[in-house]
Parts: structure tokens; sequence; C-alpha cells
């Protein structure tokens, strides 16, 4: 049924707390990726709802698991917790994908653990559906995350700031090794262990860095890189992750835990949403910066691995870490290229983003639509058309109040675009192809999860739906483009713990 095969579990025992989940009283499937688990090799009757169920809420234990919590620590907002560890989440185990690839198969709030911290080690229904959702948003962006694979309501309340409905989540992740759990051995002095972690995450996910003249060295490189260009990725689209904490940031490079994660929508360079960032620690526009710092932790875990003398050590990192800005700039500025419909490179393309970006601060302009706006912009400059022209330059200067520094913008662009040898109605298609029509909205969640709590999933299917092809332009899904009226907009999001 799961072609388990545990590498995390040979590790030390330290390395974690064997623990099993605790059962619940009603499990009722809620959601369920059946293309995810095909390609996890995962052998499993859809139609036999009350299995998973009890499969994927904890209730019985697929042949192989060997459940366990790890075992990490982590700087929270700065500040530093020696250990922290899976309060709620349990690792059923590692399987090998059809593309060759080992997953972890995860479940989140299956109950309590020897790192719960006096903590009921359960999820509610709604951060589990917000996970679900911009989880596999991320999938249909194309930006590297922990996948969906199943949501399940327990039948147990759960007691937050009120009485709230139990769920469990099943996650799916490359792995679950973060910048944290190094620190948990480092903070302990633990040599041998950040040792064996790293050559586990060098077998794991980089086994090309096993030749390398100093792989340890390498493995930093190639994790600040990994961190560099995802965090670029997710400027891309408007995403605040809300909780960079380094025991939220893995080494595999993929996006994980959504908890008060959002969404821009008209765009603010300093928006915060997280109702526990009271500092604007984890803004948008500070997103690089933190990656950048969650990468020097990394590497003051690693030094004695680096080099034996620290000095050495400590000018070989701090290489890196100056190399992680410049590939960060890089990134971002590929990514910003594409979504201009630029294929060459200029000197001055920097400029033109961030000059549009300062008009859509000033004129309050939604983030999605502006880009996807500025497509028709480039499909219709295509022949001869004069009123399909001004009606899409309407169409864009309309997202923006004032509107007038964007207007001066469109001429520098089109003058950028003169030099492309591109054609331009290929450009507009790579344009549509990089810039989403449809986000998991702040507002689409929470009406989601609203009507969850109430017993009504329709809303969040029907949200599934809409992110499951974010590039196309379906005419059902229209309203899922738009952005929220001053009454839905949600401007505080919450830690599900």
């Amino acid at each position: 049924m799961f072609p388990f095969d545990n590498s995390y579990a040979r590790l030390p025992d330290r390395f974690y707390a064997s623990v099993y989940p605790e059962a619940v009283s009603g499990p009722v499937l809620i959601a369920f990726n059946g293309p995810l688990a095909k390609n996890l090799g995962l052998t499993l009757d859809e139609t036999d709802t009350q299995r998973l169920a009890a499969i994927f809420s904890g209730n019985v234990l697929p042949p192989g698991a060997t459940p366990l919590a790890m075992a990490y620590a982590g700087h929270q907002f700065g500040n530093f917790v020696p250990q922290l560890g899976d309060g709620r989440a349990i690792l059923l185990g590692e399987v090998v994908d059809q593309d060759g690839v080992r997953r972890d198969i995860q479940l989140k709030g299956a109950g309590p653990t020897p790192f719960s911290r006096r903590g009921d080690g359960r999820a509610a229904l709604g951060p589990v559906l917000r996970e679900y959702i911009v989880s596999e948003a991320f999938a249909a962006l194309g930006i590297p995350a922990t996948r969906a694979l199943a949501a399940v309501l327990t039948g147990d309340p759960v007691q937050r700031e009120t009485m709230l409905p139990g769920a469990v989540f099943t996650r799916v992740a490359a792995s679950h090794v973060r910048v944290g759990t190094f620190q948990y051995f480092a903070a302990r002095g633990d040599e041998e262990a950040i040792r064996a972690l790293a050559d586990y995450v060098i077998d794991r996910h980089d086994p090309d860095l096993k030749g390398a003249d100093n792989p340890y060295l390498a493995l930093l490189t190639r994790v600040a890189e990994r961190q560099a260009a995802l965090i670029a990725r997710w400027l891309g689209v408007g995403f605040i992750h809300g909780v960079m904490n380094t025991d939220n940031m893995t080494i595999s490079g993929e996006t994980i835990d959504f908890g008060p994660c959002a969404f821009l929508d008209e765009y603010d360079h300093m928006k915060v949403f997280s109702s526990i960032d009271q500092q604007g620690r984890y803004a948008y526009r500070n997103q690089p910066g933190i990656g950048q710092w969650n990468m020097a932790r990394l590497a003051e875990c690693l030094l004695p691995l680096i080099d034996a003398d620290q000095d050495r050590a400590v000018e070989a990192a701090n290489e890196v870490l100056k190399r992680f800005g410049e590939a960060f700039q890089k990134a971002w500025m590929a990514v910003f290229r594409q979504k201009l419909g630029l294929t060459g490179e200029e000197a001055e393309d920097g400029d033109l983003a961030q000059t549009l970006l300062a008009a859509m601060q000033e004129g309050r302009a939604d983030f999605t639509l502006t880009f996807r706006r500025l497509a028709a912009v480039a499909e219709a400059d295509v022949g001869n058309d004069d009123a399909g022209k001004l009606k899409a330059e309407a169409a864009f200067l309309e997202g923006f109040a004032p509107w007038q520094k964007a207007e001066a913008w469109l001429p520098l662009w089109r003058a950028r675009l003169s030099r492309e040898a591109s054609d331009g109605v290929d450009r507009a298609a790579k344009m549509r192809a990089v810039n989403p029509v449809v986000i998991p909205r702040n507002h689409r969640i929470e009406e989601a999860i609203v009507a969850a709590g109430e017993g009504d999933l329709t809303p969040f299917r029907r949200l599934l739906e809409a992110v499951s092809a974010p590039y196309e332009d379906r005419p059902e899904f229209v309203p899922y483009a738009e952005p929220p009226k001053d009454e839905e907009r949600v401007l505080r999001t919450f830690c599900g713990t």
C-alpha cells in the first residue's frame, strides 16, 4: 500500500522521538489528492473513503511506517529557542516516487509528541484547509513547495480562542530537514550529529556534492542558491510567507508551513498580514534579507565542518553569504524580466521594473491583475487595431489610483520592448504563462474556511479547482480573479497553533 523506505529513522535516536498518532473519534475524509498518491506509488482505493479517513487521520498505521517526531531548534522572530521539534506533526515515513525522488509523508494534527511544549498536538480545520489550498496553488504556479495529500475531519473539537472543528492534514515534502535541524545539534555542541546530518542531506538532496573539494561548503552554497531562487519566485507572485523562522526554512528549498501566509492584493512592499509579526520583520520586501540572515545561521552550524581553522571557515562562509545577495538579485531580475515580457537583458531593466512597482505602490494597484493586464496591452500592441490598444491600456490604467505614473511608465516599457527580438504575439503568450490570473486570495481562503466550519465544503473545493490552473483564462472562474471588495478585505492572518 505504502512502499516505505525510511532513511531518517535510521539516523541516531537523538535525531527524533518515536511516537504514534493518537486516535480520533470520527474521521471523515474531506480531500484526497489522487494524482499525487499515484505519483508516490501508493496503492489505495479512492472509493473507500472510510479506509482513507482512517489512514490519514492516524487511526490506522500503514504497514512499514516508522512514525516519529523530528527534533529541531530555531530562531523565532530573531530569538533563539534551543528545542522546538515537531509538536503536532508525525512523520509516517518515506517513499521514492515515480520520478525517483524520495518524499516524506507526514501527518499534521495527529496528536501530541515529546516536543509539543504543553500543546495539544492537534490542528483546527481552518489552518488545514489553508495549507491544502496554498500548497496545491504553489504546485500549479510551479513554485517549489510541500504538497497536500489528504485532509480529514477528526470528529473532535480543538480549543483555540474558541472551540473549532479538528482536522488532520497529510503533507508531502522532499524532506523536512530545516535550518533549525542543524541548529538543534549546534546548540548542543554535537559536531558528530551535525556531520551525520550534513552527510544525510548531501546523500538525499545533493549527491553530486560528495566529490566536491569541500562538500560542506558546497552544501551551504547550494542551499543558499535554492533559497535565493525560491524567495525571488515568492516575490514574483506577491507571496508573503509570514513566519520565516529558521525552523520554517527547508534545506531542500521547498516552501513549507503555510500558517499566517498571504498573497498581496494591492501592492505594498511593507505589507504584513501575520498577526504575530508585530514589527514587520517578515514584510514582503524584507523576505530576501531574512533569507540571507537564515543562511548565516546555517553557516554558523557548518563552520566546524567547513574548516578546522575557524578564521578560514568564517571567511569562506561569508563569501557564500555575500553571493546570496547576488544570486537573489539575478533570480529576481529573471522573474521580473519574464513578467514584463523581456527575453534579452539590458542594464536598466531593474530600474524599469522598480519604476512600475513604485507606480503600483502609489496607485494601490492590484499586484496580480496589473501584470496580467500588462500582457493584454502587449497583445493589443501587435497589429493596427487602435481601438483595441486604447481599450487594453485603459483597463491597465484603471487599476491605478492615481494613474499618472503608470501612464508615464508605459512608453518606457514599449521603448524597451522595441529592442526585443521576440515576436509580439509570442511575447503576450509568454507573459500570461508567468503572470497568473488566479491566486488563492486571502478573502477567498477565508470564505472557504468560514463555510467549512458551518459544514459546507463547496467553497473550499471550488477554490481548489480555481487555483489548479492559475495561468488559464476560464470564464467560470472570473470571480476568483477579482480583488476583494472593501468589506471583504482580510487584514490579518493567524498561525494555526
